[in-house]
């Protein structure tokens, strides 16, 4: 395994995550200091796998790894989206994200039957449901809480991992590699703290992902061939029916609106969120890939997967005038590009709110 790769995605992964705490210090948006923490865990697992490369994998470094990349980064950095759209009604795609976290690490453990597990998979998933109910009444009442019990999941799993962590014993040499790349692989680690890697990845991946395209569908210009309502005001069984038809809806409307906003987006009369969200879903997309790839020891994309990630998250993020209205050398007063000011939405910007 070489070093340049994760050397290089380690450097900007922590520049990132200095740029977003130096734009939290001035504008303390909380989705701006959550993402600052899923970067600098993006940067140290990518910072131990250049050590590892260029002076030889240890216990500490292994562990270092699996729980700040292969845990916590995805999570976080998908809470921050949830953080970000609070005001919206992104909690039911953020509830569905976690009961299919639930479920996919339930399925997990069918799958691979880690003979530590015990009755972890099952608690995941009934914990999974329980918080994925919560979120969405809190969202069907549009209150705007619904983002700490999104905290509640992700911060109880980041604890829970770092206590299953400290109680591990992991066999001499205390590290476990694929034989053909080098790249680190889970064996070591016992099942109750290896499902944990489904339930944060699915949860943060699928929520940066549809995150990205929510932004993009409220923010672009609209063609609205499928008529929904997620209104709570009205009758019940109506918001139920346009709540089950409504990911076909968004997903005809996103396609049917493509072209009017590739030729807004030429013209400059598109909302920033449209391009840079569009450049996160691409970020979040490629590593997911990757790191699934992982999972079915296909290993070979595994370093390069993570670099196009953080290089497509970091150019959404600078597009974005939302996080950084200004660009300048984190900490400094060394301005790269300010004066950028946002043109209004396009029109019905706020469907979906």
């Amino acid at each position: 395994m070489t070093a340049v790769l994760p050397a290089a995605t380690a450097v900007l992964a922590l520049f990132f995550s200095l740029a977003l705490l130096d734009q939290w210090r001035e504008r303390r948006h909380a989705f701006q200091l959550i993402w600052a923490a899923g970067m600098l865990f993006y940067g140290i697992a990518a910072g131990s796998e250049a050590i590892a490369a260029a002076a030889g994998w240890n216990e500490a470094l292994y562990r270092t790894w699996y729980l700040t990349g292969a845990v916590w980064t995805a999570g976080w950095l998908g809470l921050g989206t949830a953080f970000l759209l609070g005001r919206t009604r992104f909690g039911y795609a953020f509830a569905l994200s976690l009961l299919l976290a639930g479920l996919f690490t339930f399925l997990t453990q069918r799958r691979y039957d880690y003979p530590d597990a015990g009755s972890a998979p099952v608690i995941y998933f009934i914990g999974a449901g329980i918080l994925a109910l919560a979120v969405a009444v809190e969202t069907y009442f549009a209150n705007e809480r619904w983002p700490i019990l999104a905290a509640l999941a992700v911060v109880g799993a980041t604890l829970l991992s770092v206590m299953l962590m400290v109680t591990t014993t992991l066999a001499p040499p205390g590290y476990a590699l694929d034989t053909s790349t080098g790249v680190p692989v889970a064996d070591l680690f016992p099942g109750t703290l290896r499902l944990l890697t489904p339930f944060m990845n699915v949860t943060g991946g699928i929520a940066l992902i549809l995150g990205a395209i929510f932004s993009t569908y409220v923010f672009m210009p609209k063609q609205r061939l499928l008529a929904y309502s997620l209104d709570p005001g009205q009758k019940f069984d109506e918001f139920l029916f346009s709540l089950l038809i409504s990911p076909i809806a968004i997903t005809v409307n996103f396609v049917a609106s493509l072209p009017g906003t590739w030729r807004a987006m030429r013209a400059g009369r598109v909302h920033s969120r449209v391009p840079a969200t569009i450049l996160i879903a691409i970020g979040a997309f490629i590593p997911s890939v990757t790191d699934s790839l992982n999972r079915f020891d296909v290993t070979a994309f595994f370093q390069l997967g993570k670099f196009l990630g953080v290089v497509f998250l970091f150019a959404g993020f600078l597009v974005s005038i939302e996080v950084f209205r200004e660009i300048r050398i984190p900490f400094t007063q060394v301005v790269l590009r300010t004066g950028r000011t946002e043109r209004a939405p396009a029109a019905g910007a706020t469907e979906g709110r």
